[in-house]
């Protein structure tokens, strides 16, 4: 548990020698343009909220998401990130038989075996561009009392229909379904495509975050909205003061000024899809690797010349960038895959630039 992930730049700083803030980290999955305007100033406006106790249950918070996304605060929990949901959830849930969605976010099956649970895994292949079967995910879901999705999915990139995903959920109404949304912000019309305001699904779960596309991560704000019912159940498990203060007065800050609409993300994912497309023409021609689809504001490749995933990343981290290594991902394991998050433009370009040459030269 808490190995593996990305971001890891005191380790390559060390191997080469020089200063954190001369690593570009290409390998976690943050807004590339960086917190809105005027965030930093909101915090230190408000740093000494962090001199009195939060609200014992972040209701403030949470009656802000429910009042932007329309829905009753009942069906809606905060909590300092989504992992908390997603280690929490087998043990509120009573879970026994696990099914997992991948090859995916390594802390659904972490989550499971911390609490004594083997899950189970559906992998999706290079021939579909690793996008998840719904069909056969459907007809083995009735077989498992839970199934872990992420939409879009870290680390493929791959997108889901809103339709399809409704389709499946009702057609097991004994199976809770745990929906990971928390790269969805990077989608245009993000919210037309959440499955957050569905509330004639009691078996459906979503997990929403603020981490990602407000460049806040060390905050710790994430969302489970369900059936009251089920979020009775996870209640029960909740600590008070979950959420600290400075993060629920910054995440109710984000909530107000920043819609679905907002300058700050439209702008995010105009900048995402045309970096993202950018990136992908300029390697379009270069043997030796394969960009896959991707919906999100990272890339999954495979590497198919004579070199493994290890060796592109030492040769890329040689020029003080840090990308991610997906071979500890269940799926991924036979050492040929890497991600790659976009950043700012400058960078993108030569991470390409770099790419091409050492993919060339092992050729």
């Amino acid at each position: 548990m808490i190995t593996g992930h990305g971001g890891n730049v005191e380790f390559l700083a060390g191997q080469l020698g020089c200063a954190v803030n001369e690593i570009a980290d290409m390998s976690s999955n943050l807004n590339p343009l960086g917190p809105p305007d005027g965030f930093e100033k909101f915090l230190a406006d408000h740093l000494r909220s962090l001199e009195r106790l939060p609200e014992a249950d972040a209701s403030t918070l949470t009656h802000t998401f429910c009042g932007k996304r329309d829905i009753d605060p009942e069906t809606t929990i905060a909590a300092n990130g989504t992992t908390w949901f997603i280690y929490t959830l087998p043990l509120a849930l009573a879970s026994e038989k696990v099914l997992i969605s991948g090859p995916t976010y390594s802390d659904y099956r972490d989550g499971c075996i911390s609490l004594g649970i083997s899950p189970s895994f559906l992998t999706a292949d290079t021939d579909a561009d690793f996008c998840p079967d719904l069909s056969l995910i459907s007809r083995k879901a009735g077989e498992f009392d839970t199934v872990f999705l992420c939409n879009p999915n870290n680390p493929t990139g791959s997108f889901l229909s809103k339709n399809e995903l409704v389709e499946v959920v009702k057609q097991h109404p004994d199976t809770m379904f745990v929906l990971d949304e928390s790269y969805l912000p990077f989608v245009p019309n993000a919210e037309k495509h959440s499955l957050v305001p569905r509330t004639d699904c009691k078996n459906l779960i979503v997990l929403s975050s603020m981490s990602k596309i407000f460049t806040v991560p060390g905050m710790r704000i994430g969302f489970l909205t369900a059936h009251p019912d089920t979020v009775e159940k996870v209640m029960r498990f909740y600590q008070p003061w979950s959420v600290n203060a400075l993060a629920q007065k910054a995440g109710i800050y984000l909530l107000e000024t920043h819609s679905d609409d907002s300058p700050f993300l439209v702008r995010t994912r105009k900048f995402i899809q045309e970096e993202r497309e950018l990136f992908r023409k300029n390697l379009e021609n270069v043997s030796g690797i394969r960009l896959f689809p991707s919906a999100a504001s990272f890339l999954l490749a495979r590497v198919t010349c004579g070199l493994t995933a290890e060796q592109v990343c030492q040769r890329v981290g040689r020029n003080k960038i840090l990308i991610r290594n997906c071979s500890n991902f269940r799926g991924l394991g036979d050492g040929k895959f890497v991600r790659f998050s976009l950043k700012d433009h400058r960078l993108n370009l030569k991470l390409a630039d770099i790419l091409r040459s050492e993919l060339t030269h092992a050729l």
